[in-house]
C-alpha cells in the first residue's frame, strides 16, 4: 500500500517538525557559574565590599533594557586607580554582562549602559584597582518580563 501526502500536509507536518525542534525550555544559568566567571576575570584575588557603586532600578518591568551605572571612588591618578570594571549576574545564560579597562589617563572611573535581564537576580560589579585590591558592590533586581532566553547549543 502507497503512502500518499499532498504538497499541503508535507508543508504542515514540516513547519511542525521544525517548530518541534526550535521550541525548548530556556536554558538556565548553570549554579556557580557566576563565582566561576568571576574567577576568570579576577583569578584569585579577594573582593571586599566598597568603593564600588553599582545603579540598578530595585524593580524592571522588562528586563530587555535595564538601565545600569557603575562608578568607583578612585583618585585617578597613574599610581591610584581603577584598571577594570567587571559586572556579573546569577541567571542568565552568559554570567559576565560586560568587562570594562581603563587606561591611565582615564579621568573617571564610570560606566553607564543599558543590560538584559533573564530573571529577577543578584548582579555584582567588581573593581580591580591598579594596587592589585578588589572592591565591589552587589544590587538584587526584581524583573517581571525576562529577556536573555536563548538556546545555547553545545
Amino acid at each position: 500500500m502507497k503512502l500518499r501526502i499532498t504538497r499541503r500536509e508535507a508543508l504542515i507536518f514540516g513547519g511542525m517538525a521544525a517548530a518541534g525542534a526550535t521550541a525548548s525550555t530556556p536554558s538556565a544559568a548553570i549554579p556557580g557559574q557566576m563565582e566561576a566567571a568571576i574567577r576568570k576575570a579576577i583569578g584569585d584575588a579577594k573582593v571586599q565590599k566598597g568603593k564600588v557603586t553599582l545603579d540598578l532600578p530595585p524593580l524592571v518591568e522588562n528586563g530587555n533594557s535595564v538601565p545600569m551605572t557603575v562608578t568607583v571612588a578612585s583618585p585617578m591618578t597613574a599610581q591610584d586607580r581603577v584598571k577594570a570594571i567587571h559586572v556579573f549576574n546569577e541567571k542568565n545564560p552568559q554570567a559576565n554582562v560586560i568587562s570594562v579597562e581603563f587606561g591611565p589617563r582615564a579621568g573617571k572611573a564610570e560606566v553607564a549602559t543599558r543590560i538584559r535581564l533573564a530573571d529577577t537576580q543578584k548582579i555584582t560589579a567588581i573593581a580591580v584597582m591598579s594596587d592589585g585590591t578588589c572592591w565591589s558592590d552587589t544590587q538584587d533586581v526584581v524583573v517581571t518580563l525576562a529577556a536573555c532566553l536563548e538556546d545555547l547549543q553545545p
